[in-house]
């Protein structure tokens, strides 16, 4: 990996691992960042702050790569799985609290609750309650009680 920037230190193992594979693989190509930007759809300033280690890259910009890599099967399949290791230990960016906010206020582990941030950057959050979930049920109890009264009804008045 000749021509490579140093990896951040203190990157978790699995993120380097799929870094440095990524990079044999784009190197594997043959081609430059600009050439694989053109040939996948993510741009050359995309390509450097995946291989860098600078952001984690979507699954399709792996998938991509190793489409134009020529992987495919059990080779395309170990890179989607070192992917999904790498993206669970992705290091999250901190955020500076913001002072005029309530301590928890759309806020989880310092992070922002941002519907623009990407899916690696998001908090993982509890499923909200679903409030009609009880009144569902007791619709679905009331109109099994008036088609019992019904059939009750039928049968008994002939």
């Amino acid at each position: 990996m000749g021509g490579w920037q140093p990896l951040p230190e203190g990157l978790p193992p699995e993120v380097r691992h799929f870094v440095e594979q990524l990079r044999l693989l784009k190197d594997d190509t043959g081609l430059s960042l600009v050439a694989l930007g053109a040939r996948t759809a993510y741009s050359k300033s995309s390509w450097q702050r995946y291989l860098n280690a600078v952001q984690p890259p979507p699954r399709q910009a792996v998938v991509a790569l190793c489409r134009v890599a020529g992987l495919a099967g059990a080779d395309a399949e170990r890179h989607a799985v070192r992917w999904e290791l790498a993206v669970e230990a992705w290091p999250r960016p901190a955020t500076p609290p913001d002072p005029d906010r309530p301590p928890g206020a759309g806020e989880a582990e310092g992070y922002e609750d941002d519907p623009t941030l990407p899916w690696w950057d998001r908090p993982a959050q509890e499923p909200a309650p679903r409030p009609h979930g009880r009144l569902l049920l007791y619709a679905v109890l009331l109109l099994l009680a008036l088609l019992l009264v019904a059939v009750v009804g039928a049968v008994a008045l002939g």
